[in-house]
């Protein structure tokens, strides 16, 4: 059967309606770009490259100079990154949100710092030094992680072929070689629209994962799209592939909020991770990062004060906006699930595409 999103197979996630592509790219502006790295190491025995890296852009314009507003939201703290300290300090995103393997982060942080400095001669001369954003994930059952196949160039070209396209899913980028419920996972995308009736205007809230957590007993125990009466006909499932994992979540919007407004929204992805059968392991680092496109801030300026414009969060669209982040999350999720294909790695491994017939359709 083809691999699809979950929701072209029938099944509706939540109330509201998703965007157009149905993507992190429904919010206007932002660039998702891949580079996959599958093939056997050579002088290397039975070792593989089955990893990747993950691009994310809130706009086309110069990131440093035009930053957004940004926060993050640290559910379990099993995980590595950069940059997350200061993006919640200051509440702005001057980098793209790079995604990679755990092992690959000082590469994709340098090559991500070299392709900002390319573009901003005045870093480290007449200004401050930039904050790059690195997400990771643990993908050592089918990547040769040691090996630390990605490179800075791998980075910078990621970034550079990012578009406004609907985003590839599944074994891409990052997501090559993880796994999510004993299941191939990796990357997964959706998006919800909300319509603010006082103003008559629609928000997007968009939605990118990178999933590499949980059991096949929490996904058969805990989702409600499992038909569980089938479950046992998945065979010769390698458990030793299962660890505690990761996952890294980067929701995206163009409602008027604030940092501290996003970092309420990046909360409520939790939900939308605990209604995929998840409790966040004891060895899960799951990490949120949001950021909205509604307004940028020069780096430069000579104005003393800064306007913002934000939503009250005692009028409707706060909630809608919890409930847009809930949804978006818990379907990006499953969608890197079924678009996700059998993949082979390290040592001969394989990790087995999610069934589709095991879904109640």
């Amino acid at each position: 059967m083809e691999r699809k999103k979950i929701r072209d197979l029938g099944i509706v996630v939540g109330q509201l309606p998703p965007g157009p592509k149905n993507c992190l790219t429904d919010v206007q502006g932002v660039h998702v770009g891949h580079v996959t790295l599958h093939h056997p190491l050579a002088n290397a025995d039975n070792e593989w490259a089955c990893t990747g890296v993950t691009a994310i852009l809130p706009h086309e314009e110069n990131l440093f100079q035009n930053k957004v507003v940004a926060a993050s939201y640290v559910f379990n703290g099993f995980g590595k990154s950069t940059g997350l300290v200061q993006m919640n300090e200051l509440g702005r995103l001057e980098s793209p949100i790079m995604l990679t393997n755990t092992f690959s982060i000082p590469a994709v942080t340098q090559g991500t710092l070299e392709y900002l400095l390319e573009q901003n001669p005045e870093i480290g001369e007449t200004t401050g030094t930039a904050n790059i954003v690195v997400g990771e994930c643990n993908d050592s059952y089918l990547n040769s992680i040691r090996m630390m196949s990605v490179k800075p160039e791998h980075a910078k070209e990621a970034i550079r072929i990012a578009s406004t396209d609907k985003a590839m899913e599944g074994a891409v980028g990052a997501g090559t070689g993880m796994v999510c419920f004993g299941y191939k996972g990796g990357i997964g995308c959706s998006s919800r629209l909300v319509v603010d009736d006082g103003e008559q205007g629609v928000y997007t809230i968009g939605c990118l994962v990178l999933s590499n957590f949980g059991t096949q007993d929490e996904l058969y125990s805990y989702n409600r799209f499992i038909d569980t009466e089938k479950k046992r006909r998945v065979e010769n499932h390698n458990e030793d592939a299962q660890t505690d994992g990761s996952i890294m979540i980067v929701l995206a919007t163009d409602a008027p909020v604030n940092e501290r407004q996003l970092q309420r929204m990046a909360k409520r992805c939790g939900i939308g991770l605990g209604r995929t059968g998840s409790h966040m392991s004891h060895g899960s680092g799951d990490i949120v990062m949001a950021f909205s496109t509604s307004q940028t801030f020069p780096h430069f300026s000579s104005d003393r004060i800064e306007q913002q414009f934000l939503f009250r969060e005692d009028k409707r669209m706060m909630n809608m906006l919890f409930c847009a982040a809930a949804e978006a999350t818990e379907e990006a999720i499953l969608n890197s699930l079924t678009r996700a294909k059998t993949t082979i790695g390290r040592k001969g491994r394989e990790v087995e595409e999610f069934p589709l017939d095991l879904l109640k359709l």
